[in-house]
């Protein structure tokens, strides 16, 4: 729970944007700063609250979990970025992602199945943990939502950007916790069977944010005020 906690979401926040039509620019920027928060700070802070907790945590492995998962495809995505935009141009880089979208979500989807695979024993014969993972996740979904929602409507933020602002807080990269559990604790540990549970939680809770905040829109100015 640790580690979905501290891992600040970077791709779904655009579809949860998108669903609330948040400002695509804004969106863009934060989700760049959590690209940078991942790179430099989601190791020593992961660490440390796993010290806290009287883990033995291996630094060596934390480490090469973020570089694995996190720099290496950010520096290869960067790289060839700049290759597509210097020889064919932005059309290039929407066909490029466009062909890779399918494979990154089959990809997505079996990393899922085979968790489940590994947990299902557990799941079945003692669903009393995995509700005892959900009600905290829960708690830590609902209420970051509704501090960054408050704070964005006593800040008067138009919509377009109060939206995406909670959303981007509240929305975790339980695909880098999935790994990063994994790596750390192994496929059939109770840490990755957190991640997976928070996996099935995300998707759920955060349509269900997405609707609220489609339907408390007018609790915002539609444009930035002055």
């Amino acid at each position: 729970m640790i580690l979905l906690g501290v891992a600040p979401c970077t791709a779904m926040v655009f579809v949860w944007s998108h669903l609330t039509d948040g400002d695509a620019n804004y969106t863009l920027v934060q989700v760049s700063v959590n690209d940078i928060i991942l790179v430099f700070a989601f190791a020593p802070i992961a660490g440390l609250l796993l010290g806290v907790t009287d883990l033995q945590v291996p630094w060596e492995t934390l480490l090469a979990s973020v570089i694995i998962f996190v720099v290496v495809p950010l520096g290869v995505g960067m790289l060839t970025h700049q290759r597509l935009m210097k020889s064919d141009g932005p059309e290039a880089v929407e066909r490029l992602a466009g062909k890779l979208k399918p494979t990154s979500m089959i990809g997505l989807l079996l990393t899922v199945v085979l968790l489940f695979g590994f947990q299902a024993e557990t799941i079945v014969e003692q669903p009393s943990r995995v509700v005892l993972i959900a009600i905290p996740l829960l708690i830590q979904s609902y209420g970051i939502f509704a501090i960054a929602y408050s704070a964005a409507r006593a800040l008067k933020l138009p919509f377009d950007v109060a939206a995406p602002a909670a959303m981007i807080g509240t929305s975790n990269f339980f695909e880098l916790a999935v790994a990063v559990a994994i790596s750390l604790f192994g496929l059939s540990s109770g840490a990755a069977l957190a991640t997976v549970v928070g996996v099935l939680i995300e998707v759920p809770v955060m349509l269900s944010l997405v609707a609220f905040a489609n339907r408390t829109r007018s609790w915002f100015p539609a444009v930035a005020p002055g």
